[in-house]
């Protein structure tokens, strides 16, 4: 008898959901940064142990918006809760719970749905006390199928929390094969590494006005070397300049860094080619915002 079960991975920005989802599938598939809002668009990761399928979908971070692709991201979050089985909501083991994941919880009750709360960054913690009381705390706001302390950086209680995952599921055939990971375009997960690497390289705003459009893939006939041609897309003509370099030093590091986990995904080598051009305010125009595929 196979199973499936759809679970939407919801919380705030910058809470770990991009590195829960990529240790429960052993294998990266959504770009990891310490700046909030990294991930923009739905992005599905594909799990099958056995006769059990877990469809996973990570969720931009729920945030107030300042403008339409935020709008957009805002949109993926409701959108999705709305068409899963279930939703894995993700807080921070400390500090207060914010509008947007009150928010959250709002939604949940508007729709029912069965949620399992992870109580993520538990390495950070070291009284248990604490870790109790926010238990507590948290499962008096909503009557959470279960409760589980986990790490993604560091894997602890993630095996358990598949487990309870694993409760969640129906009997039904799969709805992909086996040996699917994403539903991602290879296209679309090559960008995604170059705008990692610009997050993780770069400051401030400027990463949060890029895009990263692959125009190019292909591997060629008579060797194996993948070819990729890219073009970075900032907001303004003087985060062109920031992202070159002085003398192309800063693309340089982006493209080689992006060059080495390319490879490493691909498991093959590599040729990239990138370069920087200047699309105006593209994050509140709604033509830009779909060509980049983000709406």
């Amino acid at each position: 008898m196979t199973k499936t079960a759809f679970i939407a991975i919801v919380g705030k920005a910058n809470v770990g959901k991009s590195s829960l989802l990529n240790r429960m599938l052993g294998q990266k598939i959504a770009i990891v940064s310490s700046k909030p809002q990294t991930t923009r668009t739905k992005i599905m990761g594909v799990l099958t142990q056995g006769e059990t399928q877990l469809v996973f979908t990570d969720t931009p971070g729920f945030h107030n918006p300042h403008n339409k692709l935020g709008e957009k991201m805002n949109e993926a979050v409701g959108d999705t809760v709305g068409g899963v089985d279930a939703c894995l909501f993700l807080v921070e083991p400390k500090g207060e719970i914010n509008e947007q994941e009150l928010q959250l919880i709002e939604m949940f009750k508007k729709r029912k749905m069965t949620v399992i709360l992870a109580i993520n960054k538990i390495d950070m913690i070291k009284d248990k006390q604490e870790l109790a009381a926010r238990i507590a705390y948290l499962s008096s706001l909503y009557d959470f199928y279960s409760v589980v302390p986990v790490s993604a950086t560091e894997g602890d209680n993630v095996d358990e929390l598949l487990d309870e995952l694993d409760k969640l599921a129906f009997e039904s055939p799969h709805f992909f094969p086996d040996d699917t990971l994403t539903d991602q375009p290879e296209r679309v997960l090559a960008a995604e590494i170059i705008r990692e690497k610009i997050l993780r390289l770069m400051d401030k705003e400027i990463p949060h006005g890029i895009a990263v459009a692959v125009e190019k893939m292909r591997e060629r006939e008579d060797k194996d070397i993948l070819d990729i041609d890219a073009t970075i897309y900032c907001e303004r003509e003087s985060h062109k300049g920031m992202v070159i370099g002085k003398n192309g030093s800063m693309l340089k590091k982006v493209s080689t860094f992006a060059r080495q986990d390319l490879e490493k995904f691909f498991q093959i080598k590599v040729n990239l080619h990138c370069w920087v051009k200047v699309k105006l305010d593209w994050r509140n125009r709604e033509g830009l915002i779909h060509n980049f595929g983000l709406d």
